[in-house]
């Protein structure tokens, strides 16, 4: 192979083009996500009526997908490490696709809350991967911009789900909102047979030349093939050498650094009550007195936001660097969250109070979605080394959603002994906390190769500054 030529040129597809296809076909299961865990708040009216559920009865309803998101997470780690990254995402929309149809036809509460639960299994094992699948094929100057397709895809998942619960109230059953999801799980469950496996997982089986394939199709020439190629193999390698893995390898010292601050960082992107946000907003502007359906229109902007600020997130991070942005974006939150708090408790804007609940939320949602949502799932996907790379990954994707189930799950019980405007005070509070752990604990990667991550890991370089 010359310098010049590679598969996906013989394809008449450029490499460039050809990653950023990768990439979108990947990130499908990002929006499956989103929709999946958004369109419940459009759905759940006319299950409650349906089916004749208490309170107790929906929050149940709700959160299955969220604990079935966090045993999908950590599940998927075997199967990505023994049967590769693009089957494991194949097998993945094929449950999705199972769970869609599942819960459409559900003939009662339990039979829809198993079905959620199944759909949930998907959505945690598809963060786990997917991000991790577009990250060891990206160059490492695009990776950012590259993984964030997953983030733009989450965002357009949740608008969807919005626009549904606006217009289809009257248009269609709960059903129907749920069963449309079937057709991008079935574009998902194709489109991957088509994608190019993980090289740096081939390299991991002993097989450099499929590898070196592979990442061709991805790559403008063959110079750059052969180098990155050797630089895996010498990562994999020296791993080899290495008595302990798995699981077990996750206590070695010198891999603290990258566990502390990837965990955490998955931590605080949920923490940050980006979820909370999401799920319980026309709540909130209902209680601030905006009609049913004002509320519902409010929320749609809300989900608008979120959308064009994870995009103008993925168009600057590899420039500005994962870092840098999140520690700019914070303190634009925690305003929001404090400010937010103050109206709502002192009922400081009279008449105009539902104008400014509105403009905090947005203003929360500019800075949130526009940094730590930008940078949450990037960071699982690039930080770990390849000795732990499966299994961190699952912890990583755990960790969100653990924290997603842990502030969903308290939020109203929060709301009920402080006020909403006193738990917007607490979510301030951790986004704040988020601030100072990012600035002493986790360091900047944008730019630099996974190998070279692992590197300074390895010789305990890896620091903030």
């Amino acid at each position: 192979m010359s310098d010049a030529v590679s598969p996906a040129a013989e394809s008449r597809i450029k490499p460039k083009a050809y990653m950023a296809m990768v990439a979108t076909v990947a990130a499908i299961a990002g929006g499956l996500y989103g929709y999946d865990t958004g369109i419940i708040s459009g759905a759940l009216p006319q299950i409650a009526q349906d089916f004749e559920l208490n309170h107790r009865a929906q929050e149940l309803v709700t959160a299955a997908i969220l604990l079935g998101a966090v045993i999908g997470a950590l599940s998927s780690t075997r199967m990505s490490a023994t049967l590769g990254r693009r089957l494991t995402i194949v097998i993945v929309a094929g449950i999705y696709c199972i769970g869609v149809v599942a819960a459409a036809v559900s003939p009662n509460v339990w039979c829809l809350g198993l079905s959620r639960l199944v759909l949930g299994f998907a959505v945690g094992g598809s963060t786990q991967i997917v991000p991790t699948y577009i990250a060891e094929l990206a160059p490492p100057e695009k990776r950012g911009r590259l993984v964030t397709y997953f983030n733009v895809s989450i965002g357009v998942g949740i608008l969807l789900a919005a626009i549904v619960g606006v217009a289809g109230q009257n248009l269609f059953t709960w059903r129907w909102m749920i069963g449309v999801a079937l057709v991008p799980s079935l574009v998902l469950l194709f489109g991957m047979t088509k994608m190019p496996r993980s090289p740096r997982w081939l390299v991991e089986q002993a097989q450099p030349k499929k590898a070196s394939h592979e990442l061709a199709k991805v790559r403008d020439t063959s110079k750059e093939v052969r180098e990155e190629i050797a630089d895996i193999q010498e990562v994999v390698e020296k791993k080899e050498e290495d008595s302990v893995t798995g699981w077990r390898a996750m206590r070695q010292p010198w891999l603290r650094p990258a566990l502390i601050a990837g965990l955490g960082v998955a931590a605080f992107t949920q923490l940050s009550g980006i979820e909370m946000m999401i799920y319980y907003t026309p709540t909130f502007l209902k209680d601030a007195g905006f009609g049913a359906s004002a509320a519902l229109w409010s929320a749609l902007g809300v989900a608008i936001t979120y959308l064009v600020m994870t995009v103008i997130g993925k168009l600057i991070v590899d420039k500005v660097g994962r870092r840098t942005l999140s520690l700019v974006m914070i303190p634009g939150a925690v305003v929001a969250l404090l400010v937010l708090g103050a109206v709502l408790h002192f009922n400081l804007a009279g008449e105009a109070q539902g104008w400014w609940v509105v403009a905090c939320l947005i203003v929360f949602m500019i800075f949130n979605a526009g940094g730590i949502q930008v940078v949450g799932w990037l960071t699982g996907s690039e930080i770990y080394p390849l000795a732990i790379r499966d299994q961190a990954t699952g912890a990583h994707a755990a960790m969100l959603w653990g924290s997603n189930l842990l502030l969903t799950g308290t939020a109203l019980t929060m709301t009920k002994w402080l006020g909403v405007g006193g738990a917007m005070w607490v979510y301030a509070g951790l986004n704040a906390l988020g601030w100072l752990f990012i600035f002493f604990l986790v360091p900047e990667t944008g730019g630099r190769s996974l190998e070279d991550i692992e590197r300074s890991l390895k010789a305990g370089t890896f620091r903030p500054r």
